[in-house]
């Protein structure tokens, strides 16, 4: 009975130390399944990364499309693709390039204001010679109509007051209006005088004034 006592308590020792074994084991974190999880977790980049990549390809583009700017201005503006002998064969710097751009657009503003005022002389002249054009006309189709009329009945004399009254009508408003301070004055001052005092309703009143003084006299 004594030797079934003792067996009975060391196995109950033995039983309740394997309880405690197996709940202390079970309590206890496996350490290498984290650390294979830990391993096998992908890295992820923080908003401090992920903002300076960011930014650093922001400065790139800029810094490429400030470079094709220049490329471009450097194949468009004739001055930049001329020898420069002062620099050799050396790529132009980015000053220069702006400096021959900003010559270049200069010399395309003054070429431009210079053809613009030779067009509005060359309508000057056009209109001029309309003027000139349809007072011919008229004169063309009053003959026309009238070839015989007044024949042999005007004598030369006549025929050079009449011109002469209507030079010196003329030559009033034409002294009044013209400056002779330049050449450049003086053309354009004649463009202005023709078509203010050369329009077909105006020459045709200075001519019925004129025949009408010689009327006037001879009569």
């Amino acid at each position: 009975a004594a030797l079934f006592m003792e067996n009975t308590r060391k196995s109950s020792i033995v039983s309740r130390a394997n309880s405690i074994g197996s709940t202390s084991a079970s309590s206890v974190p496996n350490t290498d399944d984290e650390d294979s999880d830990y391993h096998q977790e992908p890295y992820k980049e923080s908003y401090k990364d992920r903002r300076r990549r960011a930014h650093t390809q922001a400065e790139q583009k800029r810094r490429d499309a400030i470079k094709k700017g220049y490329d471009d201005l450097q194949a468009i503006v004739p001055t930049c693709e001329q020898q420069d002998f002062s620099i050799g064969s050396q790529k132009l710097s980015k000053a220069i390039v702006l400096q021959k751009t900003i010559d270049y657009i200069q010399f395309l503003h003054k070429e431009k204001k210079k053809q613009e005022e030779e067009v509005s002389t060359l309508r000057k002249d056009v209109m001029a010679l309309k003027i000139m054009k349809v007072n011919y006309e008229q004169i063309v189709k009053a003959h026309q109509d009238n070839p015989n009329e007044g024949k042999d009945q005007v004598s030369d004399e006549v025929k050079f007051n009449v011109f002469q009254g209507i030079m010196d009508s003329l030559f009033q408003s034409f002294n009044a209006s013209i400056s002779v301070t330049s050449f450049q004055e003086l053309s354009a001052c004649v463009f202005s005088w023709i078509e203010e005092h050369c329009k077909p309703q105006t020459l045709r009143d200075i001519v019925i004034g004129v025949l009408h003084q010689l009327k006037s006299q001879l009569y």
